[in-house]
């Protein structure tokens, strides 16, 4: 039996340590009997906790476990080597959401029972060592202080985009509505419930931040198909939600798909931190499918986006036949309009690419672990860098697409119809005093009665 005990230097240095996973590696000897292919280590294994030095230990989880050993040697298996080490492979131990208690007691047990073949065939076991993978303090400085700070940035910038829609006499369109549900899930994944784990034991925490990420993650994909596809003059029907079934739909049922696979790992471990799905080999097929097939699916995706942006670009530079007949206050007006339109359609591309190489990378990080050869490193100021970018990107649109009190152009020329001709070229029909905002209109989309 093997003891360790952690302590948590979180409440002596004022920083949260947010994830610990700890892996299990045997290392084996060739004294007292070869490890055989495809041996299976059977854990007793059991986690405690306590507050402070004198009071006794609390049980937080007990469990059996089940590792498959995948060990080489590697020199020849002879008298003469006898007593070298194998090399083996990193295992699965144990993952918990929080450690918001002062000292853990980790007991590990490899029972021994020849009749049941339980840890038979898998060598002399000498020395087990444990590898922490946590949150450093320095980064959870920096996370909380954004949490902390963007929560009532985007919040602010939400109520008054929502409270400038509902000033018009016209009912909302639905990239309005998509905009105010894009900043809602960036609302819910700003808030920094993380502040309450330092007092609270609550080992939901990584599921609660696995389905936090996944709203956003499909509320944003949704909102780049919407928002493209909003922009088009080739649609015959516009401003339902119907129409992007097609679209939408894959995302919604990719994003369930993924809840799924998440709660079957994550939501087993809220009563046991020790399972994990990595540690059978059906388990690890299907986890490796879905990192692979997850990645197929970014990467389609991404492109189905750029050919949408692409289409765009094209009916913008059909509008821009329009510009020379226009006056020269107008003219300039719309061209300095559409090229923050571009500007905006490529930032868009821009933080499309970057969330899925994000994505990429980090379910590729996630099973790096579990794969024993390939090492991929993600770095804390492009984790950071992400999700500022997220946030950003929401900000300017909800800034960019709230509907503008002002009236250009009404003034700058005396000509009336020939106002009422330019309207007609760069505009639908409006049907209402309040309209659109000026981008959403030079497109040629209106909330359609």
């Amino acid at each position: 039996m093997a003891g360790a005990i952690i302590e948590n230097m979180s409440t002596k240095k004022l920083v949260i340590v947010g994830v610990i996973l700890l892996l299990f590696q045997a290392f084996a000897f060739m004294v007292g009997g070869l490890i055989e292919d495809g041996s299976m280590a059977t854990i007793d294994v059991g986690l405690a906790y306590r507050d402070d030095t004198v009071s006794e230990w609390t049980e937080m989880a007990h469990s059996f476990e089940h590792r498959k050993l995948t060990c080489n040697f590697t020199t020849s298996k002879t008298f003469e080597n006898e007593g070298r080490y194998y090399e083996c492979d990193l295992l699965p131990f144990m993952e918990v959401g929080s450690v918001a208690h002062k000292y853990y007691l980790l007991n590990i047990r490899l029972p021994v029972n020849e009749r049941k073949k339980v840890n038979v065939g898998i060598g002399e076991i000498k020395d087990i060592r444990l590898v922490s993978i946590h949150q450093n303090g320095g980064f959870t400085k920096v996370w909380f202080a954004m949490k902390t700070f963007l929560t009532p940035s985007i919040l602010i910038i939400m109520i008054w985009y929502w409270r400038r829609i509902t000033l018009m006499s016209r009912p909302p369109v639905l990239l309005e509505k998509v905009i105010l549900a894009l900043g809602i899930s960036m609302t819910f994944i700003n808030i920094p419930v993380e502040w309450f784990s330092v007092g609270f034991n609550w080992t939901w925490m990584l599921l609660f931040g696995d389905i936090r990420q996944g709203i956003f993650y499909s509320m944003l994909l949704s909102f780049w198909i919407i928002f493209c596809g909003e922009h088009l003059m080739d649609q015959m029907e516009r401003n339902r939600f119907s129409v992007y079934w097609k679209q939408v739909g894959p995302i919604v049922f990719g994003s369930f798909c993924l809840f799924i696979f998440d709660m079957c790992e994550r939501g087993v471990q809220l009563t046991n931190p020790f399972y994990s799905i990595w540690a059978s080999d059906v388990g690890t097929e299907l986890a490796m499918a879905f990192i692979i097939v997850a990645g197929i699916c970014a990467c389609l995706y991404f492109l189905f986006l750029c050919f949408m942006v692409f289409q765009v670009f094209r009916n913008i530079s059909g509008k821009r036949t329009s510009l020379p007949a226009m006056s020269k206050a107008r003219r300039l007006h719309y061209e300095g309009l559409i090229f923050r339109f571009k500007f905006l359609m490529l930032v868009t591309l821009t933080c499309a690419a970057m969330t899925v190489i994000f994505f990429i990378i980090s379910q590729v990080n996630e099973g790096h672990w579990h794969w024993g050869e390939h090492t991929v490193q993600v770095n804390s100021a492009f984790f950071t860098g992400i999700y500022g970018m997220w946030n950003l990107y929401v900000f300017a649109i909800m800034f960019l697409y709230a509907p503008s009190h002002k009236r250009y152009g009404d003034e700058q020329s005396s000509d009336a119809g020939g106002n009422s001709g330019e309207d007609i070229q760069l505009t639908t029909t409006i049907t209402h005093v309040d309209g659109p905002s000026e981008i959403y209109k030079m497109t040629g989309k209106e909330a359609q009665e």
